[in-house]
């Protein structure tokens, strides 16, 4: 059942519907499931020895294979790659979908859909009898889907606390990175009177550990944004007005003040009393456009210009456009240093053993960065603004490309690996983060989703870049990874200059920015609806606007238009 919302505003639903200590709750079993489930299936490389071991697609092998063999046959390790590399390709593909469901269900159906598509998939893994058809291929691809499905549910809980939702986005990004060290622990215990139906049967209690929260404690509707709040109130503030202005012209004696109006600012205040209200309140009270945007701590003249638009113009703008397009390049490298770190530097260091060497560690430091990373991660996107946090993104993605084109340098390598599992929790939280600035959560999941989805594309010649780098190149990895450098810093570069020059814009002009949040009406007092129409004076129009409540109107008056929502492109 979809959850009802107003044609010409999204609906809302404030974290201050919900408790603190719920709040709190929801996001620890959030974190905790997420950090079981979100990732998984990138932790291939320590699941992949406990699928060879057994046996694993080895009917693919001639018997003579399997004897002269050490412990896989060629298309064996064909097959179990392309597994691999199909679930990571549908990871990405289903985020749209998971998106559209999410904006049409609500968080609540979303991390379902999730948790039961993960049960599926473990169910198809676990059992021991034949199936006509490639089970494992299916089942490694539903927890997969899954995975996505549950973390892309649990975004909008950054909002339930506003002024930490760069930490808590953070930690729920490091969850998905920790979640790829389940098969760490998977193999630990392999052998051990641990076999794969057993573990497998046992992550069973995951999904249902899901479904359960997602009934009895998760909330049906996305947490709304601050700004998507203000905007609410305004609109029942425009209503109540316009109610009064009827009453008195049928002769009837208007209200003493719009009750449901205040009704709604108390919760607002009560929300971010609990977030530091007193510094919200002082960047709020200034009736100008130019510290729109600045309604969490970090001076960022861009947040929430987009929150107002429906999700087909989102999608049409350049905000969307070359988010995407940077977004395509860095998947494309991340996903192709993944899968070739152990023969780029079989290469670069013309040594397999320390090439092996540096793989073993990459894969211990590979969920380990999500965790290490995500306090700073948070911390730093909450307080800083975002055309530098692209600047640093785009920089960072720079060197990590120039130092794995250095060879015979064992200090390159390691450098180049932490940097790399450093970076890449950060990159997945700032395009959520940014995606959550700009576009607002009532369309995230669309907006969100398209841009996965829209990544995921580049992903796709991945493989065609292998084949030229073994076959054209005889294994250099140099040229191809100078290519990747360079076109992600071209897109990145470009993105970020777009970025900057916005938020110069909106800063330094008294030109409102490409969205109101709130409608043109006039202005009126908050304690006092005005009832005295023809009293268009400047001295009375001073007055109004001097006692409007400076937490709800940041804006100076905008004008007459009564239905202003759109941008000014």
């Amino acid at each position: 059942m979809t959850y009802s919302c107003r044609w010409k505003r999204p609906c809302v639903f404030g974290a201050y519907e919900t408790s603190r200590n719920v709040r709190i709750v929801q996001l620890i079993i959030a974190i905790t499931y997420c950090s079981l489930s979100s990732g998984i299936i990138f932790g291939y490389a320590a699941l992949k020895p406990i699928l060879i071991s057994e046996g694993v697609y080895s009917h693919l092998c001639m018997n003579d294979e399997v004897i002269t063999a050490a412990r896989v046959c060629d298309k064996q390790e064909l097959r179990l790659n392309f597994m691999f590399t199909v679930s990571a390709i549908a990871s990405n593909l289903f985020a749209l979908p998971s998106g559209a469901i999410l904006d049409k269900y609500g968080p609540r159906f979303t991390g379902g859909v999730g948790a039961i598509l993960l049960a599926m998939g473990s169910l198809l893994f676990a059992t021991a009898s034949h199936f006509p058809y490639d089970r494992h291929l299916f089942g490694y691809t539903l927890m997969a889907m899954g995975g996505v499905a549950v973390f892309i549910s649990s975004f909008h809980l950054s909002n339930s606390f506003p002024k930490h939702s760069g930490i808590i986005l953070s930690i729920l990004t490091g969850a998905f990175d920790l979640s790829s060290a389940l098969f760490l622990l998977f193999r630990r215990v392999h052998g051990a009177n641990a076999s794969l139906k057993f573990l497998f049967l046992l992550y069973l209690t995951i999904p249902g550990l899901i479904l359960i929260s997602q009934v009895f404690l998760m909330p049906s509707r996305p947490y709304s944004t601050v700004g998507e709040l203000i905007a609410h109130a305004q609109e029942i503030l425009a209503e109540e007005m316009e109610h009064d202005r009827a009453n008195v012209i049928s002769g009837f004696e208007p209200g003493q003040q719009p009750s449901r109006y205040r009704h709604t600012v108390e919760k607002i205040k009560g929300l971010l009393e609990e977030e530091d209200y007193d510094h919200i309140k002082n960047v709020w009270k200034f009736p100008s456009v130019k510290v729109l945007g600045q309604r969490q701590n970090t001076g960022n003249h861009l947040w929430g210009i987009l929150h107002t638009l429906p999700a087909s113009e989102q999608i049409g703008s350049w905000w969307f456009i070359l988010l995407a397009a940077f977004a395509m390049g860095q998947f494309l490298r991340i996903n192709y240093f993944i899968s070739t770190l152990r023969v780029q530097y079989d290469y670069l260091l013309s040594s397999p053993a320390l090439a092996r060497s540096l793989n073993q560690l990459f894969d211990c430091l590979l969920p380990l960065g999500g965790i290490i990373n995500a306090p700073f991660v948070g911390l730093f996107l909450d307080y800083t603004t975002l055309p530098f946090m692209l600047f640093i993104l785009v920089g960072t993605t720079t060197i990590i490309g120039f130092a794995g084109c250095i060879s015979n340098s064992l200090t390159m390598g390691y450098i180049n690996i932490i940097l790399f599992t450093l970076y890449r929790p950060y990159f997945y939280t700032a395009v959520s983060d940014y995606t959550a600035k700009i576009f607002g959560f009532q369309t995230f999941g669309k907006v969100y989703g398209l841009v996965i989805f829209a990544a995921s594309i580049g992903s796709f010649l991945q493989t065609p870049l292998e084949m030229i780098t073994l076959r054209e190149f005889n294994g250099d990895p140099v040229p191809i990874n100078v290519l990747l450098t360079a076109g992600t810093f071209l897109a990145g570069g470009v993105l970020t200059l777009f970025v900057w020059h916005k938020s110069n814009v909106y800063r330094y002009s008294d030109l409102t920015p490409e969205v109101d949040i709130e409608p043109n009406y006039s202005i009126l007092p908050v304690g006092r609806p005005s009832v005295d129409i023809g009293d268009d004076s400047a001295a009375a129009e001073e007055r109004d606007v001097g006692q409007t409540d400076p937490l709800l109107h940041p804006l100076d008056k905008l004008g007459s238009s009564s239905s202003s929502y759109g941008a000014i492109l």
